[in-house]
């Protein structure tokens, strides 16, 4: 048996050359946000600070918004952290931060937010887990309490079921039905349909209370790479409610980057999400804007968004024996980096610039005319030269120990004469 396709079969050009269209879904407004209806895919992320303690968390929310979050989420988990949200608004506003908060309760939100009418009015949208917003007959008045406070104050909500905080009894009656059917399915296709059902029967629930569908957006997060392309497939096909897509509990380092990379890919290319969080774990002490740069990372390597300019570079091979080429793409990525908030105020456009930095003449001088502007730096025994190219074009040849300060002007000014006033007076 062949496993190779015919050429008929399947032709380069008739391949997908992008992702699919964008699944419809409905606009919903979150603060200043817009999370689907075709808007583009917004990045948010979530604080891990004691809400409670207003100094450290406002510090983080606006590390998190420097960084490119466009919401965060907070905790709301009792008394204390509910009466600080006003003051986290209030001071992040003066501080010029007007990133859109997001409330995360479980268990107590009903009383919370009616208790405390300042944290209701400060967020932009609630969260709420169908799974532990309350249970037996108190689940339904505790659900409908949380949606009245959004109808009044006019905010979003996002109904997210969680793989380990699940409904129960719609789990258990799923259990049951499953096992008197004449073909029944495995437990692990049980627990998937209990996810799907579980959010959308509670999005129809909020409709009946009053709550506009361009005020819901719904999750419905697992850990398993497999399980959670599988719920959001059928999630966007039974629904067109805005989506909020993460691997929940993704873990630590590469192993949480390339979870959560390869199931948020995988949807994204088939048009399903209008929002993400990548849920990684911090190594102790760590820097939390990491999963917003990861984030950014995704939409932008699969071409869905730009952050901040690209920096191309090879990987090195034995032909790369010197670490220049490693050293400079280093530094010229941390000085992007580093410039891109005064960047993103004086040179509008900048984060589409292109940059290559490569290490020998076998891909260099290639890899470079693709790019705005690209430095092919000498291989082991090529000759001490480092030819520059600037829009496709060779402009010139470097040489010597300053080589590395003189293409980072050569940057500079490119950035300047493209996106500066000058640059945009001229096209205009």
């Amino acid at each position: 048996m062949s496993f190779i396709s015919s050429p008929e079969a399947e032709t380069p050009s008739e391949r997908p050359a992008g992702p699919a269209p964008r699944h419809r879904t409905v606009g919903v407004r979150v603060g200043s946000v817009t999370v689907g209806g075709g808007a583009p895919i917004v990045v948010q992320s979530m604080t891990n600070t004691d809400t409670a303690d207003v100094d450290a968390t406002v510090a983080q929310v606006a590390a998190l918004a420097r960084a490119g979050s466009e919401i965060v989420r907070i905790t709301v988990d009792r008394d204390e952290a509910a009466a600080a949200v006003p003051k986290i608004r209030e001071r992040l506003d003066r501080l010029g931060v007007d990133v859109p908060l997001v409330g995360d309760f479980h268990y107590i939100g009903h009383q919370l937010l009616a208790d405390h009418p300042a944290c209701a009015e400060a967020l932009a949208k609630y969260r709420i887990n169908p799974g532990n917003v309350g249970f037996k007959e108190k689940k339904d008045r505790q659900f409908g309490a949380i949606v009245e406070q959004a109808i009044k104050h006019g905010k979003a909500v996002r109904i997210g079921a969680n793989w380990g905080s699940l409904d129960q009894e719609l789990l258990t009656h799923l259990m049951n039905e499953n096992a008197a059917s004449a073909q029944p399915r495995d437990m692990r296709w049980v627990t998937r349909e209990a996810m799907i059902q579980s959010a959308l029967l509670s999005a129809a629930r909020a409709e009946e209370i009053g709550l506009g569908r361009d005020r819901i957006i719904l999750s419905a997060k697992v850990s398993a790479v497999q399980d959670l392309i599988a719920v959001y497939q059928e999630l966007a096909r039974r629904s067109d409610y805005a989506i909020h897509l993460g691997l929940t509990e993704a873990g630590m380092g590469t192993k949480g980057i390339v979870a959560s990379s390869a199931a948020i890919g995988i949807l994204l290319q088939q048009g399903i999400g209008d929002t993400i969080r990548y849920s990684l774990t911090p190594e102790p002490g760590g820097d939390r804007t990491v999963e917003v740069k990861t984030a950014q990372e995704l939409l932008q390597t699969m071409g869905f968004r730009t952050f901040v300019p690209l920096v191309a570079a090879c990987p090195g091979c034995g032909r790369t024996t010197s670490s220049v080429f490693q050293e400079l793409a280093r530094d010229i990525q941390n000085w992007i980096s580093h410039s891109m908030p005064e960047w993103r105020r004086t040179y509008p456009g900048v984060e589409n610039l292109n940059v290559a930095v490569m290490g020998c003449i076998v891909n260099g001088p290639g890899e470079s005319k693709h790019a705005n502007i690209g430095i092919s730096l000498p291989g082991t025994g090529e000759q001490p030269a480092a030819p520059v190219f600037i829009d496709g074009r060779k402009a010139l040849t470097l040489r010597g120990p300053t080589l590395a300060q003189d293409f980072q002007k050569i940057v500079l000014d490119y950035i300047e004469k493209s996106y500066g006033r000058s640059g945009r007076d001229a096209a205009e």
